[in-house]
């Protein structure tokens, strides 16, 4: 039996974290004695709670900004669960958990250290010294990480580049669970729950409403949008210190009459169904979640350029690409997409093709196989 101890910073809503909560959730028993670390006070914490067969251990101190008392604390805490566990794996997962557990892995001297690079710590939004900040540390702990797993070729490539990374490294995508999104969905219901007259165009955005997602720029792709096609809503399903600026852009560009912000949606297939043209205006990111969701439902996408985005999003065949923060090119692929109906039917036809490697259950089976492998070399 080999015992893996998974250790992620929060639960928020997030595809980092509902990947970690299903591999935890379903990982061979026969085979896996599994516990999972984390920092409680999200919205999945009652999902954790309910896996059954799991040993769970929360770090009270584990948050996501930086705070030299609070992290030591974490260190502390995290010590203590990897001793009582004692697991012959840690997989550690976002950054700050990637670090502090990584880092109590190797005081503990755990035997293999594993970490999944959902996007990297440092990015485009954050200042030099932060940005210089994380990036040193994680050139520190790489030096105590077994294997690395991402979820796309962008981050191996970036992470090589920045000799963060050599051959020690899976590519693994991250998973959904394909079959809710394989049959037609009846859009009236959530139409209804919006007030969306039937047969006017539904324009989706479905994420955070933080800085990395850019929200802001999806209201102004909206206004210009709009300017064209008035009749046409827009969705932002989804929650987050921006929602305030947000609603008060879209007052300020003419638009908040046709702009919905429900909050977050739990039932995303039925959104999807509901859905004409689905886009994506992060400013960094792995590899996300919801573009394949929206693919998955044979909804084109348009979409930032970033990262992994593009190993997914094909340009003219089932979305179109833009360079982030340009918001007149990500308004130019809705129009396209809006003012030729059978070309979007097209595109959301291959929309859904190819997506077998992102099926959610090839993933935990993928992570299983890892987990064997590297047990065997470490025996």
């Amino acid at each position: 039996m080999i015992r893996v101890l998974h250790i992620i910073t929060r639960l928020e809503l997030g595809g980092a974290q509902r990947n970690t909560l299903y591999t935890v959730a379903n990982l061979d028993r026969s085979l896996f004695s599994v516990g999972l670390a984390w920092g409680p006070g999200d919205e999945l914490d009652s999902e954790a709670m309910e896996i059954e067969d799991l040993e769970r251990f929360e770090i009270s101190a584990m948050t996501r900004p930086i705070a030299p008392r609070m992290d030591l604390r974490a260190l502390r805490d995290l010590r203590r669960a990897i001793r009582d566990f004692e697991p012959d794996i840690v997989h550690t997962h976002s950054s700050k958990a990637g670090i502090l557990g990584r880092t109590v892995a190797h005081l503990e001297k755990v035997s293999t250290v594993i970490h999944s690079i959902h996007g990297w710590g440092f990015t485009p939004l954050q200042s030099p010294a932060k940005r210089r900040l994380f990036l040193a540390a994680e050139r520190r702990v790489a030096r105590w990480t077994d294997h690395f797993i991402a979820v796309s070729q962008a981050n191996i490539d970036q992470g090589r580049d920045l000799g963060l990374l050599g051959e020690n490294i899976s590519l693994i995508r991250s998973g959904i669970d394909l079959s809710p999104f394989g049959y037609s969905s009846d859009p009236a219901p959530v139409r209804r729950e919006l007030a969306i007259p039937e047969g006017v165009a539904v324009v989706t955005q479905i994420g955070n409403l933080k800085p990395q997602k850019a929200p802001l720029d999806f209201v102004r792709m909206a206004a210009i949008v709009a300017s064209s096609f008035p009749e046409v809503r827009f969705v932002i399903a989804g929650d987050g210190p921006l929602r305030e600026q947000v609603s008060d852009l879209a007052n300020v560009l003419g638009i908040a009459d046709r702009l919905h912000l429900p909050g977050w949606w739990r039932d995303v297939p039925a959104l999807l169904a509901a859905t004409d043209v689905a886009v994506l205006t992060s400013r960094h990111e792995g590899l996300p979640r919801a573009v394949v969701e929206a693919l998955a439902a044979g909804v084109p996408v348009v979409a930032t350029a970033v990262d992994g985005t593009p190993e997914v999003v094909r340009e003219g065949v089932n979305g179109f690409l833009a360079p982030p923060g340009d918001v007149e090119r990500l308004a130019a692929g809705v129009c396209t997409l809006l003012e030729d109906e059978d070309r979007r039917r097209v595109m959301g036809e291959a929309a859904s093709q190819g997506l077998e490697e992102f099926d959610i259950d090839v993933m935990v089976r993928r992570q299983e196989e890892l987990y064997q492998c590297l047990s065997c070399r470490k025996s």
